[in-house]
């Protein structure tokens, strides 16, 4: 995985790039100490991963994810926990605090490794598609339902709940692999958060900025970002 270290910090630099040595395949190819300079290596390097610092000069890392189109995967390495839940709401893929603690970043390996193991590029033949069944798991909870039964996938930090029937388990997946693992005719990211049933939703209207509101089928009311409403115009508009 072609890594990016963005710290303003050398020596913080210096440190996660020796944590991150005895991953295999993790490859550090850019360390960046402020958000021009990721932004450039981001645009160059296009890279897999990213591991930022939140509080640099200038631009933050938040804004800098925020200001990305195709963000890579970012875990953001911080002194300050008041983040964490803004960084999930921008699909951060993982939130470590400094010092870093070894088992800690080892999740994240492990997790890294679980999501890899999933096709990056997944044939429209070999995706699932609303009456196939899936196994949802959460606890000692199991459910083996059609895909068409969900209703919307909404990220929930490090995991993601699935909402069908009266239902709210949460899995240990991301939306990218889910989004991965779907017909893009069936479910469409909406945006960072939500990826929607399009089956489910039962109206659509103009919004702030450019954007969609829809409704779906439960009555909960879901925002298409300004970016995702170009690509849901052109993907369905005749």
């Amino acid at each position: 995985m072609k890594t990016i270290i963005v710290d303003d910090e050398r020596l913080a630099r210096e440190e996660l790039k020796s944590l991150l040595s005895k991953y295999k395949e993790i490859e550090v190819i850019a360390e960046c100490k402020n958000a021009i300079e990721a932004r450039e290596a981001i645009q160059l390097h296009s890279p897999d991963l990213v591991f930022m610092d939140i509080n640099m000069p200038g631009e933050n890392g938040l804004k800098l994810l925020e200001s990305l189109q195709n963000p890579p995967r970012t875990i953001f390495v911080t002194a300050f926990d008041e983040f964490a839940t803004k960084a999930f709401e921008l699909n951060a893929f993982d939130y470590l605090m400094k010092p870093i603690d070894n088992n800690r970043l080892d999740d994240v390996y492990e997790k890294l490794l679980e999501e890899n193991q999933m096709p990056k590029s997944v044939s429209d033949a070999s995706r699932l598609g609303g009456e196939d069944k899936v196994l949802i798991k959460d606890g000692d909870n199991v459910w083996f339902i059609k895909l068409n039964e969900i209703r919307y996938f909404e990220s929930e930090g490090n995991y993601v709940k699935v909402h069908f029937d009266k239902y709210r388990p949460l899995i240990l997946r991301s939306l990218n692999s889910l989004e991965e693992r779907t017909d893009p005719h069936l479910f469409f990211r909406a945006n960072r958060k939500f990826m929607v049933n399009l089956n489910h939703l039962v109206n659509i209207e103009n919004w702030f900025n450019g954007g969609l509101q829809i409704e779906m089928s439960c009555g909960t009311k879901i925002e298409i970002s300004r970016r995702q409403t170009i690509k849901f115009k052109d993907q369905f508009s005749l």
